[in-house]
């Protein structure tokens, strides 16, 4: 089986992203804020903008899209960014997932950011999950967040800290420090 890449796309890649945006829309309509409608008849200077304004990064199993995800800053927080728009095709379980916000992680610490943010539907058990066992960790900040039903729901913020933690001390029972950086160390 060919190996899982992740790269960066550019702005002349706008049609792939589309087509794998919408793709995700279309597979799983209650995990994002838009809808498919929101989205299938924008122009083509509506995706070359979407690409200018955030990183985004494509799974691929050789050249075949396997999964999405977006990288930018987090307003809120200058030395933040933040991860958004996670989506793997419905083969679930594949470490899709991971490799995307791995690489997201990785860039963000090539862009010196600090911490990464991952907003999370409360009510969606798998995705926090998820998250926990990355590294990223529950945080007390919570925002309203609408599904495409228009039915409201609730979104909590998880972090991830990029740097090691000085402060932090040895776990005796594995050997080496213990750092905020999770998986990444």
């Amino acid at each position: 089986m060919t190996e899982i890449t992740v790269r960066v796309l550019d702005e002349s890649e706008w049609a792939l992203y589309r087509e794998v945006r919408l793709r995700a829309l279309a597979d799983s309509p209650d995990s994002f804020t838009a809808s498919l409608a929101d989205e299938a008849d924008r122009d083509e200077q509506f995706w070359r903008d979407r690409m200018t304004r955030s990183h985004r990064l494509l799974a691929e199993r050789g050249s075949v899209p396997q999964g999405i995800v977006s990288l930018g800053p987090y307003e809120q927080e200058p030395s933040a960014a933040e991860v958004f728009g996670l989506y793997v095709v419905p083969a679930r379980g594949t470490g899709v997932s991971w490799r995307l916000v791995e690489a997201a992680a990785a860039l963000a610490i090539q862009k010196a950011y600090l911490q990464l943010y991952y907003w999370v539907g409360t009510d969606n058990g798998r995705a926090v999950g998820f998250a926990k066992n990355f590294g990223f960790r529950t945080t007390d900040y919570r925002r309203p967040a609408r599904n495409s039903d228009l039915q409201q729901g609730e979104e909590i913020a998880m972090v991830l800290w990029l740097e090691p933690d000085a402060t932090s001390a040895p776990n005796p029972t594995s050997q080496k420090a213990a750092s905020r950086q999770g998986p990444l160390s």
